[in-house]
């Protein structure tokens, strides 16, 4: 099973739109905006079938495939510099696609979500990042190395990324993980939440059960209003009720704002009693 990069990148290169020289053409010099010179080297074999054939619907025949080490290599008996001419936003879009199949990744988004292309040149890059940009997509540059990395970190960007170029397989795969990690996300903020919060009311309620067994403990008990006897009799039986909850239990029924001002009291008279 290949890494999520990959599949985008196969994807991409069985695009069938090589009839469209003019496509073709702005899609090679995405490609060219990435190599070095007259040499293109990738790990990725649909990069090197995918620029073969670029090179060929553009006439340029004399090039050379090799392996070197696990890496494959296509080399070109001239340098070809078609320049960066955009008629279109399709020939755009051809032109961001060929970049991304020439020296662009992706992460697999069950991870993080993470889209790069690196250039040799800052300018390329720059070119990159505008049209990225032309098209309400979020990217950055950043320099690493000698080299000017233009990169997306959006989950929305990377997704509307995906439908810019044309990987609409790849698209439905990151949308379906994105939604799964987003719930997943929030089901454990949720969750994180609900255990503070009852951490909070557990730590309320031990301190108010200690203050009440005090209060017992020293036979002064008598000293709380019948309302503040209920209430501490009522707690000591609900150690892990809320406030809240403890209001509804009391006859009649009062609001938190009301358990809180009596277990106040409660609390001041332990305090008192320590204080002694």
């Amino acid at each position: 099973m290949g890494s999520f990069s990959s599949k985008v990148k196969e994807e991409l290169s069985k695009i069938n739109n090589l009839s469209n020289k003019k496509i073709v053409k702005s899609e090679l010099q995405g490609y060219l905006l990435t190599s070095n010179d007259k040499r293109f080297i990738t790990e990725n074999e649909y990069n090197i079938n995918r620029f073969s054939k670029l090179l060929s619907n553009n006439g340029i025949n004399e090039f050379k495939i090799e392996m070197i080490g696990n890496k494959y290599c296509i080399t070109t008996k001239e340098k070809i510099d078609f320049g960066c001419e955009i008629n279109n936003e399709e020939e755009a879009k051809a032109i961001i696609r060929g970049s991304f199949m020439g020296a662009g990744s992706i992460t697999n988004p069950k991870n993080k979500y993470h889209l790069e292309i690196m250039f040799g040149k800052e300018k390329y890059a720059e070119q990159i990042e505008n049209m990225l940009k032309h098209f309400n997509i979020n990217a950055k540059k950043i320099i690493r190395g000698n080299k000017f990395i233009v990169y997306i970190k959006d989950g929305e960007d990377i997704s509307n990324f995906l439908a810019l170029v044309g990987a609409k397989k790849s698209l439905l795969e990151f949308e379906d993980t994105r939604v799964i990690r987003d719930v997943r996300n929030n089901v454990n903020r949720i969750v994180n939440c609900e255990t503070a919060n009852l951490n909070k009311v557990i730590k309320t309620s031990v301190k108010q059960i200690e203050a009440i067994k005090l209060i017992k403990k020293k036979k002064k008990f008598n000293k709380l209003s019948e309302k503040e006897k209920e209430l501490a009799n009522l707690r000591l039986q609900n150690p892990n009720a809320t406030l809240l909850e403890l209001g509804k239990m009391l006859k009649p029924a009062i609001g938190k704002s009301g358990v809180n001002h009596r277990m106040k009291a409660i609390e001041a008279l332990a305090e008192e009693i320590k204080n002694k």
